[in-house]
């Protein structure tokens, strides 16, 4: 049985973030992250992949390259968690010992969950920008259909970036009308939830757009299959349970997801599934040296980046606490960011906390359509991840 001081598991944004600002706050201390997968991807570019602004492997990186210096990759998969021994065990069969965990091994995507989607993916108009493998495929049909129906979902639960299924439909109807065939092609976006956005200063700008584009917005609607061969989609509506069929030309799935199934088969987990910790502290609600964050944390925000950019300074300074027998004084707010694209020129920058409520960072108001805030996402956040929050300096 190996042992380590900190075990962080998952060597995506917030484990690699978390491991970072550890070493940079004590040299001494010996930390491990356990990731499978050799490549380290900036997801927040595959919307603008998807846009055919940027090619798929420039959001990527090897893996080894932004494990920080000083921290141990153990190059395997959690299998179990054994929180009252302090030790997990791995997919390859071995057991580690820690004395402090932090799990944040991303979310899940639930492919399987739509019936049909798995085979269908990448092929016949059926795409979807939520995987390295899929996302190329999004700008191809996008920029193939010159006449038809467009058809865009989000499904019912939590997704990585809640504005991230409306981006590329923006982004689509901005293509179609520079290309001249907009008039030829009915874009609808369907949505299990019932409104655009959940903040309201965002969501009002965000309706305009939809409005101004000539988006058929429907809302109550949860794709459950996809009908390849008929180019049909199948919808469960979620107030009256009836089934509704649309058929398409093309169509771009975000798929469902949810916390992934170590996490939510284990000790750790929420009644939901989720990595169960207190919302400010981040600190496990049963386990004390356990600390969660990120996307499989139960963490009631929305699941980006920028929220681990703001959770994982807290993890960091409480853990830290935590091994010192010292009070947890560090709080995380719910801040959250989703930078949701309106096209190929501009772009609304949400920001806000766990009440819901605006959390700007700039001195303008962010619920206007900007071309510097797209300017922003795709030049200045990426610069910021690399070489700044995997570095843990930002």
């Amino acid at each position: 049985m190996s042992h380590h001081q900190i075990l962080v598991v998952g060597g995506g944004t917030a484990g690699i973030t978390v491991a970072a600002r550890l070493y940079n706050a004590d040299p001494s201390l010996d930390i491990a992250v356990i990731e499978p997968s050799e490549k380290h991807y900036y997801q927040p570019l595959w919307t603008l992949v998807g846009g055919g602004i940027f090619r798929p492997e420039e959001s990527g990186r090897d893996e080894a390259d932004v494990i920080p210096y000083g921290v141990k990759w153990i190059k395997d998969a959690v299998a179990t968690f054994q929180p009252s021994e302090n030790q997990l065990t791995t997919r390859d069969g071995a057991t580690i010992s820690y004395e402090y965990l932090v799990v944040a091994p991303g979310i899940q995507v639930n492919w399987d969950k739509v019936k049909g989607l798995k085979e269908a993916v990448g092929k016949d108009g059926v795409c979807s920008n939520y995987s390295i493998n899929t996302v190329g495929s999004t700008w191809k049909f996008i920029n193939e259909l010159k006449e038809g129906t467009a058809l865009f979902t989000q499904p019912a639960g939590a997704v990585k970036c809640g504005g991230a299924p409306q981006k590329i439909c923006y982004l689509a109807e901005d293509h179609f009308r520079r290309a001249g065939v907009r008039d030829k092609i009915h874009v609808m976006f369907t949505s299990a939830g019932p409104r655009l956005f959940a903040v309201d200063k965002y969501r009002e700008v965000l309706e305009k757009v939809a409005a101004r584009k000539g988006v058929d917005t429907r809302f109550r609607h949860n794709l459950v299959e996809i009908r390849a061969a008929s180019k049909e989609a199948v919808y469960r509506h979620m107030d009256t349970d009836e089934e509704i069929v649309i058929k398409y030309d093309m169509i771009h799935v975000t798929p469902p997801m949810g916390a992934p199934d170590f996490v939510a088969n284990s000790e750790l987990a929420s009644e939901a599934g989720w990595v169960d910790v207190d919302k400010y502290t981040l600190q496990h609600t049963r386990f004390a040296n356990v600390f969660g964050l990120g996307d499989a944390s139960s963490l009631p925000t929305s699941k980006t980046g920028a929220a681990i950019r703001k959770q994982a300074p807290v993890v960091v300074k409480n853990l830290l606490a935590e091994m010192h027998h010292e009070p947890l004084t560090a709080n995380y707010d719910g801040y959250t960011s989703c930078p949701v694209v309106t096209g190929y020129d501009s772009l609304v920058l949400a920001e806000f906390d766990y009440e819901g409520q605006p959390a700007e960072t700039f001195p303008f108001n962010q619920a206007q359509e900007r071309f510097s805030m797209l300017m922003l996402k795709k030049f200045g956040l990426p610069a910021l991840y690399w070489h700044g929050m995997l570095k843990g300096r930002a």
